[in-house]
């Protein structure tokens, strides 16, 4: 069973077959031995599959427009067909009314559900094993009763000068799941996943630096423990260096998987206070960590780079160093009009007060740091994060661009983190 859970569902035979499957199963769905089947339903069922993913791309692109971009258009292909299959389960049925080919058929139809899954997933990544898509979660967990004080902390610039490794730690990082209270904000988040390294379980304790990560939209903190392989990341990298990471605090910055409250104190909610003000006191409160903001960073990837980059440039006293893996040039609804009059009741001044764009041309940010990561195949966000990284190199923040193989997916992501992890920590005060 967990050599099945381990399965990728990315590379390899897996996805392969898959795909070659819901191939065979669409074939038995389209051509059975009938004329007057392949002559006149399959017609029938294609063009009403592709109404409905038109009727459906105009929903959520015109009408709705719950994400910030548009989907790509061979997601919405692969949606049609996945209509389709659906669609011809009935009729299929009908060409020969025996209980072998309604079994058969319900099957076919499967299999070509599977296989579009497969495909969407190779579009974004987000699932990386099959255990992952079943929830499986291969982290190993702690409760906030089991965490101790410690006896002894010890800080410093940089740690691996002045800690090392006690004996005893544990061979990976343990989880925390956590409810960060909107004391100052009322902002209704959910809960927060909390990475904590094998050396914030020894005494004495390190003072280890802070990392604040958020999520995508659609998305929820845990997808940084799923196909941003956060976990892996980081246990990978304090191994190298003697059990030493930064505490990860995986915030939630939408208060739901769908919404868009645009990273920003507006009538949308205060999600910049929840983030800036809410979240650091609630970490400083309950964990042992190094309160200095020089060992502070915020990152994201997609909303979540544009929020970092937006908390980057409103409060760079919180958060002085920041990590924007394929974020925007500016939160949206959709255009900027949209923007301004949901979030401000059309008062583009008040916009423009936070747009980190604006705040770059018009501030200098000499003591911030960041990182821009985007996939090389990304042509809607990459010219976005190019202009942001010249924007804020203009600002006189020390910067770096980082283009990874791919487009929008966590592919990008999950690997920008992890080649911008040694430099974080020696931001952070980990390493020298």
């Amino acid at each position: 069973m967990a050599k099945f859970t381990d399965l990728s569902l990315l590379t390899g035979w897996l996805p392969v077959t898959m795909t070659v499957l819901g191939v065979s199963a669409g074939l038995w769905l389209l051509f059975p031995r009938s004329r007057r089947y392949v002559t006149v339903t399959v017609p029938i069922v294609l063009l009403v599959a592709a109404v409905l993913t038109a009727a459906l791309y105009l929903i959520v692109e015109e009408l709705w427009r719950p994400f910030p971009d548009p989907i790509a258009v061979s997601v919405y292909v692969l949606i049609g067909i996945a209509i389709a299959a659906v669609l011809f389960v009935v009729p299929r049925i009908l060409v020969r009314r025996k209980l072998t080919t309604a079994l058969v058929t319900v099957l076919a139809a499967a299999l070509v559900l599977v296989a579009v899954g497969v495909r969407i997933n190779l579009e974004y990544e987000s699932y990386p094993t099959v255990g992952s898509v079943f929830g499986v979660d291969e982290v190993t967990r702690v409760d906030a009763s089991e965490l101790t004080t410690a006896a002894h902390v010890v800080g410093g610039r940089p740690l691996t000068t002045v800690w090392s490794d006690p004996g005893g730690l544990p061979d990976r990082g343990r989880v925390l799941t956590a409810s960060i209270p909107p004391t100052a904000s009322g902002f209704e988040a959910r809960g927060a996943e909390i990475y904590l390294p094998p050396a914030y379980f020894a005494d004495p304790r390190p003072l280890l630096p802070v990392l604040v990560l958020l999520a995508g939209e659609p998305g929820a903190p845990e997808d940084w423990l799923v196909g941003g392989q956060l976990v892996r990341t980081m246990d990978d990298f304090a191994r190298q260096h003697g059990g030493l990471a930064p505490v990860v605090v995986v915030a939630d910055g939408t208060g739901s998987q769908l919404a868009n409250p645009l990273c920003m104190d507006s009538r949308l909610g205060k999600v910049a206070t929840y983030l800036s003000v809410d979240v650091p006191a609630w970490t400083k409160r309950n964990l042992q960590i190094d309160p200095d903001p020089r060992a502070w960073a915020v990152g994201g990837l997609s909303y979540g780079g544009t929020c970092a980059l937006q908390l980057a440039t409103n409060a760079p006293e919180v958060y002085p160093t920041f990590l924007d893996l394929s974020g925007q040039d500016e939160p949206t609804l959709g255009n900027r009009q949209r923007t301004v009059d949901a979030a401000f009741g059309g008062d583009a001044e008040a916009f423009i007060r936070v747009n980190p764009l604006d705040l770059l041309h018009s501030r200098t940010y000499p003591d911030s740091a960041g990182a821009f990561v985007v996939g090389a195949d990304d042509d809607i966000y990459r010219p976005q994060v190019e202009r942001m990284y010249q924007a804020a190199e203009e600002a006189g923040m020390d910067v770096r661009l980082e283009l990874v193989p791919g487009g929008h997916s966590f592919g990008v992501w999950a690997r920008g983190l992890r080649d911008q992890l040694p430099w974080l920590a020696t931001r952070l005060g980990i390493t020298p």
